[in-house]
């Protein structure tokens, strides 16, 4: 009996006339919709935007000239989108990653099963392997780094034999890692200034107010095809259902009006915000930085790889 009354309160708090007239209206507006995709709706029946003390012409050419550009605005963004998001992952210039990275795995799960086996089987009979000290150390996975990590091996393989110390492609590996090494660091504070200061803005703007913008114009189609819905009611309306189809008209119309001049002001924020282009200017500033101190580093060790260059050749010759 609870669960009857329940429902029956439940029932009693839904405003159907409400509820029947939004569906009446979506449905109207769904019919009118494929009446003027299959073109059986003549143009001058197609209502255009008003606002104001502008004529329809000129705001609807207004509006669409709104549209045009938001679309080419959110367009601009999607497409550069797709090539600078490979900066929210570090190892999108890596070579052989797929490799390291199941080493790497491997060892994460031998030091996870090893971790959990010291714990929880302290206080039982089972022999308890000894806790490990450290979790096995990650390696940075960019191209900087690849290079820093093998000219760095090829050195040590070189001057670790008899008289490798005097190696001169020992000493010019070596020299090449340290300036690689520089490079390394700037490459990483590169990537994190621009997923901060380009890509998790230029990702608001595209998923806030351009988004916003886009609902708004949805809006107003959806409250012009009532509008002409309604128009179609009152043009086949009987005597009885004139008067009521007119208020229909007639409320469409406002509501039409109010979602067009919001729909106008959105647009026009979103087109004459600024972010985009401080976004764009970060995301240059950071890429100088890098190849700026890239450059620098590369220009120092390039002049005292090229003097070990000309000495060996020398010796040789």
């Amino acid at each position: 009996m609870d669960g009857w009354s329940k429902i029956q309160s439940s029932l009693g708090s839904i405003n159907f006339a409400q509820a029947g007239s939004k569906f009446t209206k979506g449905f109207n507006s769904s019919v009118q919709a494929t009446k003027e995709r299959l073109g059986q709706v003549a143009p001058d029946e197609i209502t255009e935007l008003p606002q104001g003390n502008l004529t329809a012409a000129e705001v609807s050419a207004e509006y669409k000239d709104l549209e045009a550009r938001v679309d080419a605005l959110r367009t601009a963004h999607l497409t550069f989108l797709k090539i600078t998001k490979v900066y929210e992952s570090e190892t999108y210039d890596y070579p052989t990653q797929i490799q390291e990275s199941i080493s790497e795995l491997s060892s994460s799960i031998g030091y996870n099963l090893t971790s959990f086996a010291a714990t929880n089987l302290k206080g039982t009979n089972l022999p308890v392997p000894a806790s490990p000290t450290a979790p096995p150390p990650t390696s940075h996975k960019t191209l900087p780094h690849a290079l820093l990590r093998s000219a760095s091996t090829a050195s040590n393989a070189l001057q670790a034999t008899v008289g490798g110390g005097e190696d001169r492609l020992g000493k010019a590996l070596a020299l090449y890692a340290s300036g690689w090494e520089k490079v390394a660091l700037a490459r990483l504070e590169q990537d994190e200034g621009i997923q901060d200061n380009f890509l998790h803005p230029w990702q608001t703007t595209l998923n806030t107010s351009i988004a916003v913008a886009m609902k708004a114009r949805q809006a107003v189609r959806v409250s012009r095809l009532e509008l002409d819905a309604a128009k179609q009611a009152l043009k086949n309306a009987s005597s009885q259902r004139q008067e009521h189809a007119r208020l229909e008209v007639e409320n469409a119309e406002d509501d039409l009006v109010q979602k067009t001049e919001v729909a106008i002001t959105l647009m026009k924020t979103v087109l004459e915000n600024p972010e985009p282009i401080k976004n764009l200017n970060e995301l240059a500033k950071a890429q100088l930085l890098y190849f700026s101190i890239a450059a620098e580093a590369l220009s120092t060790i390039q002049g005292e790889i090229e003097e070990l260059s000309v000495a060996a050749e020398g010796e040789y010759r």
